[in-house]
């Protein structure tokens, strides 16, 4: 079996072609393999490349270390604040990998081990298959530092059943392999110790045949049994609170649930929504409940418009703020303005969802070829207990 290694090891992304099959690999372990400019550049032109090469069938992208990816460069934001459209071609290149990567026409495996949050995890969710381990984290924490849930969560957290889509993405709720599994947003399963063999497997496979890839993930994956204590087991109280109409009534619903007999979970998840940025939470409930009204395209532009208006500052410097307290002083106390939830009204948080000219909207077509996986879950038909 012939094997091209088309990027040298010091890249950050790796690309290899083996006779039918393309691997990627995000290759910055020791940054959580976080997606700069350089890596949404490279993912790209591979992507592109592969789709127009018709002896490619199968895709698979992993990350090299202990992560998938741990999401957008952080400090590439940061640096880029004093010119605030610094970011505007590397924020548009992303956008449009999003979309490209949920309308890919070949066969994607996406092999999760370890941290997947963020934009990370719009590299895992979108595929055909999505393989998680007992290792794998998801989350995404964006609100708590002043963004909002970006890279088509929008979408795909609004169309989850119930409102476990607003629990996610403002409280930035962690989940595990098997969660991610029994909420649709994972396909598979896999002991991590198998996961270097399931490569081997698909990559022997040489080919991208749904039916005969997903044999192949199956010969390697396990049934998904939810810890006791899982979140996705308080259903009834996260459709009861996050149904509420604005983050203020959420938290106060939440806080009355709290003080009931059984739900101490509750208090940890409240003190990191009381910690989060007004302006990050106001904008990421706004976000998810016009997505789930609309298809996929419209949430990516939308989204588009929301990360260039936040880090243009045009209502608040809290993105910023929460970067720096974050990853830069790491002294974990950031000071927002404003600094509560009834110093923000609802018109400034408008201001932030309005369009721009259409010379400077995200320019995408309207193809949403994914529909979730969680249809069939056991969230989706309640078999998970309330």
């Amino acid at each position: 079996m012939a094997q091209e290694t088309v990027r040298p090891d010091e890249e950050v992304v790796l690309g290899e072609e083996i006779d039918h099959v393309r691997l990627i690999t995000l290759n910055r372990p020791r940054q959580l393999n976080v997606i700069s400019h350089e890596v949404v550049y490279l993912l790209a032109e591979y992507l592109e490349k592969w789709e127009k090469d018709h002896k490619a069938e199968l895709v698979i992208i992993k990350g090299a270390g202990r992560a998938f990816s741990a999401g957008g460069d952080l400090k590439m934001f940061y640096d880029g604040r004093k010119s605030k459209d610094s970011c505007l071609e590397v924020v548009y290149r992303m956008y449009w990998l999003c979309y490209h990567i949920h309308t890919y026409k070949k066969t994607q495996v996406a092999l999760v081990h370890g941290i997947s949050m963020g934009g990370g995890a719009s590299l895992m969710v979108p595929m055909k298959f999505s393989v998680v381990t007992e290792k794998t984290v998801f989350s995404t924490p964006e609100a708590s530092i002043g963004f909002h849930t970006d890279c088509g969560f929008s979408y795909i957290l609004s169309h989850l059943p119930g409102h476990l889509g607003e629990f996610l993405a403002l409280t930035g709720a962690r989940l595990n392999g098997k969660e991610l599994v029994a909420a649709g947003l994972a396909t598979h399963f896999v002991p991590s110790e198998k996961l270097p063999e399931l490569e081997k497997h698909l990559i022997s496979l040489n080919s991208g045949d749904k039916n005969a890839v997903k044999s192949a993930i199956e010969e390697f994956s396990v049934d998904v049994q939810l810890d006791e204590n899982s979140i996705l087991n308080k259903k009834s109280i996260i459709d009861e609170c996050f149904s509420k109409n604005n983050v203020a009534d959420i938290i106060k619903s939440f806080e009355s649930e709290a003080s009931k007999e059984g739900n101490g979970w509750i208090g940890a998840v409240l003190k990191g929504l009381r910690r989060s940025s007004p302006t990050g939470l106001k904008i990421t409930l706004k976000s998810i409940r016009e997505g789930r009204k609309q298809t996929l395209s419209e949430c990516l532009k939308k989204e588009f418009r929301l990360t260039m208006n936040v880090l243009r500052a045009t209502i608040s410097e809290d993105v910023y703020e929460g970067i720096r307290a974050l990853t830069i002083d790491k002294d974990n106390a950031p000071k927002w303005e404003p600094p509560s939830l009834d110093k923000l009204d609802d018109e400034d948080v408008d201001l932030v969802f309005q369009k721009f000219t259409e010379n400077l909207e995200l320019q995408i077509p309207e193809d949403n070829r994914w529909h979730g996986k969680y249809e069939s879950t056991p969230y989706a038909t309640s078999k998970v207990k309330d």
